[in-house]
């Protein structure tokens, strides 16, 4: 993204990265470019030894903005709608009420 689009549009978004994104660019994105690097000197090595978080890929010289897009739904449990309420209707008379000891 240029520098005229970045000011024009205020801060950019993970949505607003390519395919391929340096550590830089993921930093801004993620956390804003205030602390783009504290971020990337204090955290992201600590990310970077987590399973799931993808390593830089040499060939494009960056890291894979889908996968870390997953590694945070994971991480913070955002991907998984469906793993909150199963579907279809819940059964109340399936129920047992508990019994008074005397």
């Amino acid at each position: 993204m240029t520098a005229a689009a970045r000011t024009r549009r205020g801060r950019i978004t993970i949505d607003d990265l390519p395919m391929f994104a340096t550590d830089r660019e993921l930093a801004e994105a993620i956390v804003g470019p205030d602390a783009a690097e504290k971020w990337m000197t204090e955290r992201l090595p600590t990310l970077a030894g987590k399973l799931g978080f993808p390593p830089v890929d040499a060939f494009h010289g960056g890291r894979p903005v889908k996968l870390v897009i997953r590694f945070y739904d994971d991480y913070l449990g955002t991907g998984r709608p469906e793993a909150l309420a199963p579907r279809g209707q819940e059964d109340v008379s399936a129920w047992k009420r508990s019994r008074r000891r005397a």
